[in-house]
């Protein structure tokens, strides 16, 4: 039985920082054999997001939410250091709708200096927008990955505003 809780109703949310602290964290959530659910983004939350925490609040009873802007997605002719981090806003937003547990972790967390392991969807990342954006894919589906390593969640939440990458992030699943 998936317990329902009201959004607005919790006062603190945890967060994470580091893998290990995230790992904790979720350890802790799963203590009473709650399921947990994860909706993985990349911030500067819009109501799609929220949606998809909606969503995750009613399959389990546990949610978990990351904040990471993505450096592997970004092609060379995109400015990484330019996408919006409204940390505090995105961080208030998650608390009103009752999520357990934020990750905002940093770069080095997710790619640790001298890391050189890429995944790649064969078939599908190099077409489409894929052959405009080389790598972008390859970026979306090795920050999904590490983030699934880390939380190791019940259950995944992930928005389809793209039907290539949905499609991509489908067939790594």
């Amino acid at each position: 039985m998936v317990r329902r809780h009201k959004p607005g109703a919790r006062t603190r949310m945890a967060r994470a920082r580091s893998v290990s602290s995230l790992r904790k964290a979720v350890a802790a959530l799963r203590a009473r054999g709650e399921r947990v659910a994860f909706v993985p983004t990349m911030g500067a939350l819009h109501e799609g997001h929220l949606s998809l925490v909606r969503l995750a609040r009613r399959s389990a009873e546990r949610v978990v939410v990351s904040l990471f802007v993505n450096p592997l997605q970004f092609g060379p002719r995109e400015d990484f250091s330019r996408y919006p981090r409204p940390t505090a806003r995105d961080r208030a937003l998650l608390a009103a709708e009752g999520v357990d547990l934020v990750w905002e972790p940093e770069v080095a967390d997710v790619y640790p200096p001298g890391d050189r392991t890429r995944v790649h969807v064969d078939g599908l990342s190099d077409v489409l927008e894929g052959a405009s954006r080389p790598g972008h894919f390859a970026g979306v589906t090795t920050v999904v990955t590490r983030l699934l390593n880390a939380v190791q969640p019940d259950l995944l939440w992930l928005g389809q505003k793209d039907a290539q990458q949905a499609l991509i992030l489908e067939r790594l699943c």
